[in-house]
C-alpha cells in the first residue's frame, strides 16, 4: 500500500482514509475491471491459437500417448465448459426478457 500510495504523490494515510469512501470504491472498482476485461480480451486472441496448438500436439504421431490423451481431454473439457455458458447465458437472457415483459404488464394494470 506505501507503494501505491508513493506511486501517486500521496501518503498511506490519506490512501486508506480514500479507500474508504464509496466514490473511490467505484472508481478503483472500475479500473479493476477494465483491466481485467484487457487481460479477458486478450485471452480471446490467444484462443484460436491455444486450441490449434492443442490439436496439433493430439494429432501428432510423435506426440506420447499420455500427452495426446491430456490435449484432447483439454479440448473436450473446456468445449464443455463453453457449450455450458453459451446455455446459461441464453436462459438468463430469456428470464431477464421474462421479467421485464411481468414488469411491463404490471405497470399496465
Amino acid at each position: 500500500m506505501e507503494d501505491a500510495a508513493q506511486s501517486v504523490g500521496i501518503g498511506p494515510a490519506t490512501l486508506r482514509r480514500w479507500q474508504k469512501e464509496p466514490e473511490f470504491q467505484a472508481i478503483y472498482r472500475a479500473a479493476k475491471w477494465a483491466a481485467y476485461s484487457q487481460s479477458v480480451g486478450r485471452l480471446h486472441q490467444m484462443s484460436a491459437a491455444a486450441v490449434s496448438t492443442l490439436g496439433k500436439v493430439m494429432v501428432d504421431p510423435s506426440t506420447p500417448a499420455a500427452v495426446k490423451v491430456r490435449a484432447a481431454d483439454s479440448i473436450l473439457n473446456h468445449t464443455i465448459k463453453a457449450i455450458e455458458t453459451e446455455n446459461l447465458e441464453a436462459r438468463l437472457t430469456e428470464l431477464e426478457r421474462s421479467a421485464e415483459a411481468t414488469k411491463n404488464d404490471e405497470r399496465r394494470r
